[in-house]
């Protein structure tokens, strides 16, 4: 979808469906405006409807015609305002939006939350299907009065090409989209924005010593790999970067512990955390943000076999720790551990994991905020800072050391599970042994990275957060 900007005031009469965008305190009904418009906008008056749509003659033909009439302007609200507007506006071919009447930084949250909306809108993913049905709309043009209004779409453009890039891997089957599939789209995407990346295969890993990553992907005829893209746009190429890691189990049945057959489909979805990382990773890229940026992704399948990990079984991680293996379905901490480990080599400013890692998250947080956990309160304050930005909602769990006792092993330096108590909790506190070297923080966003039933897809989070946080580092400098 095209998006531009055209400066002045947008003519009721245009050939394009028109949204015009106002506020209680200046209403587009006012200020000569045409008697249609101002018409809509003395339906939107009341709190109960804020969208009025409608059809006017005009030229031989029905033009759709449109008011949203915002009762407050701040990020969060505005998303919730546009989403019916968004909606109407996926049913025209195309659509010019008048946000004159708003003042500058009203009209720089619009076309910043409004994009996103259309955008999400209009995203589809039936390229599997026979007949695909594009939505209608292929172009939006805001009109901005005398605003300056190109950085705030620039914004938005990269978040959607970011989280389309996170959708388009995250729908994806596990029979399509493998660790192989996975890899190789983060090299083409990485390089299409001026990103270089390395690909280390299953025997790369080994020599690695990632023992414990290993000991989940040897099961799997896919073969794995740990993907790493690299991006320096800071002035000094030496400056320490932010590294982002992403969990890419591309499918997961659970391993020996297998996972029961209902919404198993879903596991797809296991690799969302990579998705979103490298999503991020080519959004800050597209926007040319001045920051040092690094992307780490371990990817493989888990998967039942004859020479799959055993509950019980011991392995050796890259740190050097010992690891009781006591549930296979606790494999994605198996994987970032090691990732988390490779990453120190870069003297890394913070890391920021991001995993679909336990259901335990699901019922603490439903699936409305993503958990976030650190060892660094300075960098968790930042992303909780970001998420509130933006509205991609997190919220804090504890790393009380307390927790450390349920994950003490008679065999090895750790087991991979703490029991059912405290779950995203003691998940994190595993990981938290492999980042002691540098600030980190944890996205759990099981509840968060897709959606089920009629609705059922991936959701492009937590891309929004993490793109926001990147671009307030690179503003810090």
């Amino acid at each position: 979808m095209k998006f531009s900007i055209k400066a002045g005031k947008l003519q009721p009469n245009t050939a394009a469906a028109a949204l015009f965008v106002c506020t209680d305190a200046c209403p587009c009904g006012q200020n000569g405006a045409d008697e249609v418009v101002a018409a809509l906008c003395a339906q939107t008056a009341t709190d109960e409807q804020r969208f009025v749509g409608s059809q006017v003659w005009h030229n031989g033909s029905l033009q759709a015609l449109a008011v949203l009439r915002l009762q407050h302007t701040d990020y969060a609200a505005v998303q919730k305002a546009v989403a019916e507007a968004a909606a109407w506006a996926a049913k025209q071919p195309q659509l010019a939006v008048d946000v004159s009447a708003l003042d500058a930084a009203a009209a720089a949250t619009v076309v910043e939350v409004l994009t996103i909306a259309l955008a999400q809108a209009v995203y589809r993913f039936d390229g599997l299907k026979k007949e695909a049905k594009p939505a209608a709309l292929a172009e939006a043009v805001f009109y901005s009065g005398e605003h300056a209004l190109q950085a705030a779409l620039n914004v938005a453009e990269a978040t959607v090409y970011g989280m389309d890039i996170c959708k388009n891997l995250g729908n994806a089957p596990g029979n399509v989209c493998t660790p192989k599939y996975l890899a190789d789209t983060a090299r083409r995407e990485a390089e299409a924005v001026g990103g270089q990346a390395k690909i280390m295969d299953a025997d790369a890993i080994q020599k690695l010593g990632m023992g414990s990553f290993w000991s989940v992907a040897k099961a799997s005829s896919e073969g794995a790999y740990l993907i790493e893209l690299r991006y320096n746009g800071a002035a000094d190429a030496d400056a320490a970067p932010v590294v982002l890691v992403g969990k890419g189990i591309t499918f997961d049945t659970g391993g020996i512990s297998l996972k029961p057959g209902e919404a198993m489909d879903e596991m797809k979805y296991d690799m969302c955390g990579a998705a979103s990382v490298i999503g991020t990773f080519c959004a800050a890229a597209k926007l040319k943000l001045p920051i040092n940026l690094v992307a780490v992704v371990p990817t493989c399948e888990n998967m039942p076999a004859g020479n799959a990990s055993k509950p019980g079984d011991v392995v050796t991680s890259m740190k050097g720790l010992t690891i009781e293996v006591l549930n296979t379905d606790a494999e994605g901490r198996l994987i970032l551990c090691d990732a988390l480990t490779y990453a120190e080599q870069f003297k890394p400013r913070a890391v920021i994991d991001v995993a679909t890692l336990t259901g335990a998250c699901i019922i603490a947080l439903g699936h409305t905020a993503s958990g976030v956990l650190g060892n660094n309160q300075a960098l968790v304050d930042s992303l909780l800072a970001s998420s509130r930005a933006v509205n991609d909602k997190a919220w804090q769990l504890p790393l009380f050391d307390e927790y450390k006792e349920q994950l003490k092993s008679n065999f090895a330096d750790l087991q991979n599970i703490g029991g059912r108590p405290a779950g995203t909790i003691t998940a994190a506190v595993f990981l938290s042994y492999f980042t002691e070297a540098y600030p980190w923080a944890h996205l759990d966003i099981a509840g968060t990275a897709w959606k089920s039933g009629k609705d059922k897809g991936a959701t492009g989070r937590p891309v929004p957060l993490l793109l926001n946080y990147l671009r307030s580092q690179a503003q810090q400098g």
